[in-house]
């Protein structure tokens, strides 16, 4: 995806030409360039410069009196559903982006790219061709701020072929072949089971530290993955000029910990070499879904681990959250020893933390046959659903890496976000039971209640996020009137199905999470109401409680089912289920499960009472 197409060419344009103009605007020398009549095709050593070449050439540079055009070289038959979008604003969040993405149709995957430039850019893969010609159409030059969205098409290889096998989501199989197991790299054919991906741990380091964590010819880091037996990645090139650069290392918790000891050891000697005064903090970057439950309620997890390894623990604002940076720093201040024993018990809680959030993943999955969590992007930056997966070069600090296999989305490559920094399965990989014949998922109706301060942010200015929200989840959204002046909570009216619940009730988590309505040390819990008809109220119930309390020990979520409520017109009382996003998804789900045994049993008795006359005489 490095080929370019330069266009608009004098012809008295020669190849020296173009690789002078490529000299003076920095960009590295092509690998090749073939000069036709008029135009010409580039070669760039990678998809970083081919973009530089882009954004800095197309439209803006004259060459012998002509404006010259630059674009991906993209033949027709190879334009189908994937494109590319430039000159992203750095702050605009992934929901409003996502939110227009969904606009002009199905989004099956968002990848950010990982470029020098201070814009992002985003590949995005529409579920037909046909819309992702519209979205080219519509997105090109549309303005956020006073910045000018630039797209293209990229190379699209499934496009290629003349007959195309059942498409698969992204990092997942085709719903066809699910029981069958795949042949794995070696030719043999391998579990059908997906793979636990690991937890790196990812650092920030003084970049005058680089130097010698690499040594000479690259021999002490070498030394470092050999000793703990990981594979340690430094992103030396990213963030040019920034005072720190991220190292990523995959291994298991104890080799983690290895080559974390090893490189602060590496970072305490240089600094003693040069008589660097500062002090060296231990500074670990985490997903900001997962930082809540390492603070803890109130702070506790934190204090806990400061008291028992003697250490100062700090962590970002989340202020400085934005597309390009999913992740929070914690500084940790002490002796070496203690900030490593500190590095093993605060990696402890990160990792419980994602390995529960892909078990939710995994039971979502289920509980909603179909759902593909990979093309939803609805976990912004505050929700406990993990970011994209980076594989095994992670981006630059925050940012989602080019290739990642899916997931945290662990959570958002975004998901989309559901793929990047930590790389993990997405849930469309997992396999879903389809029937043969599918029903038009039931409407349902959910009664979320926020703080009575959060509604303007959810509404938006002259109601455009709410109306973006209900537009990518498909659902209808009303905010009920206040029953008086000094309420606290305002009631959320969301109608849909059970897909759509789950993305408007998602995002409206991550937006509360975002605009601070809850501190970076609170979890977002929300209460929601959903109602039963009264026959089922016992069911939920139980006998003794019991089917309640298993409900909230399998869930997380606080059940309560009000005794002494008069059913409404419809037969119907509430169910109050308070909880995290993911809690109290799955205590909506299985209460619908007993809802429907409840009523395919009454459907049972009604038929069979319709019968019994003609045979009792």
């Amino acid at each position: 995806m490095n080929k370019l197409y330069v266009g608009n060419l004098s012809p008295s344009v020669t190849v020296e030409d173009l690789e002078q103009l490529f000299g003076e605007r920095e960009l590295p020398a092509p690998e090749q360039v073939l000069l036709k009549s008029g135009y010409a095709f580039v070669d760039f050593p990678d998809q970083n410069s081919a973009i530089k070449a882009i954004e800095t050439l197309s439209g803006k540079v004259e060459l012998h009196g002509k404006l010259i055009e630059v674009d991906y070289s993209v033949p027709k038959k190879l334009r189908s559903r994937k494109i590319q979008i430039r000159n992203i604003p750095p702050h605009l969040q992934w929901e409003v982006l996502d939110g227009l993405l969904a606009q002009y149709g199905t989004v099956e995957n968002v990848e950010q790219v990982n470029t020098d430039t201070e814009t992002a850019v985003v590949n995005v893969t529409y579920a037909t061709k046909e819309e992702a010609k519209v979205a080219i159409e519509k997105l090109t030059g549309h303005q956020f701020d006073d910045y000018a969205l630039n797209v293209s098409y990229i190379m699209d290889m499934d496009g290629a072929s003349p007959v195309q096998a059942p498409r698969t989501r992204r990092g997942g199989r085709s719903s066809r072949d699910q029981g069958t197991p795949q042949p794995g790299p070696s030719g043999g054919f391998g579990s059908p089971r997906l793979r636990q991906p690991d937890f790196p741990l990812r650092m920030l380091v003084p970049t005058q530290f680089v130097g010698a964590i690499i040594g000479k010819e690259g021999l002490t880091i070498k030394n470092v993955t050999k000793q703990t037996q990981s594979k340690v990645d430094i992103h030396r090139k990213e963030n040019a000029g920034a005072a720190e650069k991220p190292i990523t290392i995959h291994s298991t918790p104890e080799g983690c910990s290895s080559a974390c000891r090893m490189i602060l050891d590496i970072m305490e000697k240089e600094a003693n070499e040069t008589k660097t005064t500062e002090e060296i903090p231990l500074k670990i970057l985490a997903h900001n879904s997962l930082v809540g439950r390492l603070i803890g309620k109130e702070g506790r997890n934190l204090k806990k681990i400061e008291e028992e390894t003697g250490t100062k623990i700090t962590i970002s604002s989340l202020q400085d959250l934005t597309i390009y940076n999913p992740e929070r720093t914690i500084t940790v201040k002490g002796s070496l020893e203690a900030c490593c024993k500190a590095e093993v018990e605060i990696m402890k809680k990160l990792r419980e933390a994602y390995e529960n959030d892909i078990a939710a993943i995994n039971q979502q999955a289920n509980l909603i046959p179909g759902l593909n969590l990979n093309a939803l992007g609805i976990f912004s930056s505050g929700l406990p659903v993990l970011p994209p997966a980076a594989a095994a070069a992670a981006g630059p600090r925050g940012a989602v890496p080019p290739v990642a296999p899916t997931g945290y989305n662990p959570f958002l490559s975004h998901s989309s976000h559901l793929s990047g920094l930590y790389g993990v399965p997405s849930a469309s990989a997992m396999p879903h039971q389809h029937s043969v014949q599918q029903q038009a998922p039931e409407q349902e109706v959910v009664y979320l209640f926020i703080p009575t301060q959060a509604v303007g942010a959810l509404i938006g200015k002259k109601g455009q996020h709410i109306k973006q929200l209900a537009h990518f989840a498909g659902a209808s959204i009303k905010i009920a009137p206040a029953e008086s002046p000094d309420v606290a909570e305002r009631m959320v009216i969301i109608t849909g199905t059970p897909e759509a619940q789950f993305k408007a009730q998602g995002r409206i988590f991550g937006k509360l999470k975002e605009e601070n309505f809850f501190s970076g040390k609170e979890e977002v819990k929300l209460e929601t109401h959903i109602k039963v008809p009264s026959t089922a109220a016992g069911r939920v119930i139980g006998k003794g409680g019991k089917t309640v309390n298993e409900l909230q020990n399998l869930t997380s979520a606080e059940v309560i089912v009000p005794r002494d409520q008069t059913p409404d017109e419809n037969d119907e009382v509430f169910v109050k289920i308070s909880g995290h996003f993911f809690a109290s998804q799955t205590a909506q789900r299985k209460i619908r499960e007993i809802i429907q045994q409840v009523k395919q049993q009454e459907q049972k008795h009604q038929q069979g009472a319709a019968v019994s006359p003609h045979h009792s005489k």
